[in-house]
């Protein structure tokens, strides 16, 4: 990943507080890929198997096929139901061609095994979608 991939991910607001190693050692284990517009990167009522960081485009979260919110760069998508361990509540679409950082849930678990901070932002970033049907909680 490149030094501006490395970047991206200090600008996603719940990874500000992470040291250099830590945003190296995340982005160690993503992978960045490309999605095409209008391509359904997570579904809703599915198993929480990946995760994703926006580095460019644009989502649309939907939920029972309804509009939710829309994000972009710097957002991340799919963590919640990992982190809590249940279903997806929600879909994410691309509305835009996307460039994003792609971690599995093993990925996901291990971060959050190995560095505190990081299971510390997806709790805290989890918590504040709970409840809160305006929100993304995919």
């Amino acid at each position: 990943m490149s030094a501006q991939d490395i970047s991206k991910i200090r600008q996603v607001p719940i990874f500000r507080g992470l040291s250099d190693a830590e945003v190296k050692k995340i982005a160690a284990v993503g992978t960045l890929i490309t999605v095409p517009a209008n391509w359904a990167l997570i579904w809703e009522k599915t198993p929480a198997d990946k995760a994703y960081i926006v580095v460019e485009g644009e989502l649309s979260v939907r939920r029972r096929g309804e509009e939710i919110a829309r994000l972009g760069p710097g957002d991340v998508v799919g963590e919640t139901a990992i982190v809590q361990h249940r279903l997806r509540t929600a879909s994410v679409v691309s509305m835009t061609p996307l460039s994003v950082i792609h971690f599995t849930r093993e990925a996901v678990d291990m971060l959050c095994e190995k560095i505190p901070a990081f299971k510390k932002a997806l709790d805290l970033a989890a918590e504040g979608r709970v409840g809160d049907t305006t929100t993304t909680e995919s």
